[in-house]
Parts: C-alpha cells; sequence; structure tokens
C-alpha cells in the first residue's frame, strides 16, 4: 500500500517530542536525520515527520509560528489498544482534552461506533485516539 499523506509536524524539541510519541504513544522510529533535526515515525499504518521548528536544513514558513503549533488541527489516530493507551497516558501524568468515551456518529444512513479520548502532544498538536466498537 502506497501512503498518500505524511504529516510533517514542527516541534519545539525532537528529543521531547520522540519521548511522548514513542515511550508513551507506541510509534516507533523508521529513521531519523539528526543532522537535520528530524524524525519519520509510525504506528499501525499511521505515519508522522517531525522537525525541529528551528533546527538546521530546509523549514517553510509562510508566516511566524507560534506556540501551540496544533491550534485547529486534530489527527484522527485508529490503535488496537485505546483503553490502554489511554491508561498508559493517565500513568504518565498527560492530561486530556477529552477523556476516554464511546460515542457514536452517523455515517450515511447508519451509525459508527468507536472509543476514543483526546490528548494534546507536547506541542499542542491534537491526537484522538480511537477504536472501533464492534
Amino acid at each position: 500500500m502506497t501512503i498518500k499523506l505524511v504529516p510533517e509536524l514542527n516541534v519545539d524539541d525532537l528529543e521531547r517530542s520522540l519521548a511522548f510519541y514513542v515511550e508513551l504513544a507506541g510509534f516507533n522510529i523508521r529513521y531519523q536525520r539528526p543532522e537535520d533535526r528530524f524524525a519519520y515515525i509510525e504506528r499501525d499504518g499511521v505515519e508522522l515527520m517531525m522537525e525541529e521548528t528551528f533546527g538546521p536544513g530546509r523549514r517553510w514558513h509562510p508566516a511566524p509560528l507560534e506556540h501551540p503549533y496544533g491550534r485547529g488541527l486534530n489527527f484522527q489516530i485508529e490503535v488496537a489498544n485505546v483503553t490502554e493507551l489511554y491508561a498508559r497516558l493517565r500513568d504518565a501524568g498527560c492530561s486530556f482534552i477529552l477523556d476516554l468515551e464511546e460515542k457514536w456518529y452517523r455515517v450515511g444512513d447508519s451509525n459508527e461506533g468507536q472509543r476514543q479520548f483526546v490528548v494534546a502532544d507536547p506541542d499542542g498538536y491534537l491526537l484522538r485516539f480511537c477504536e472501533a466498537i464492534e
């Protein structure tokens, strides 16, 4: 399968972001370019790139960036066991924008449910982790 969209996130501190995504949220590092302060990560088919906002190498900033960088954007990320991930993040002291819940959404003429929660990463990007309710 070819991936057709891979968001690239600006982050203040690459190590801090990798600690959150890899150690807490269960992503794996596919590869890094330390000289560019860049990393490519994945989890369950979800892929993200991240680079330090003011690091070396090429940066495209059409306007000044202000923290939190993730304003107006949230990523829905489907995982195999959302309850386990929620507990791990809670135990690590993360605060949630939306606590774990079951929510049903109308999709055409039917309803589909998912178990979900929303947490902000260290740079303010909102991550809505979810799994389908069978």
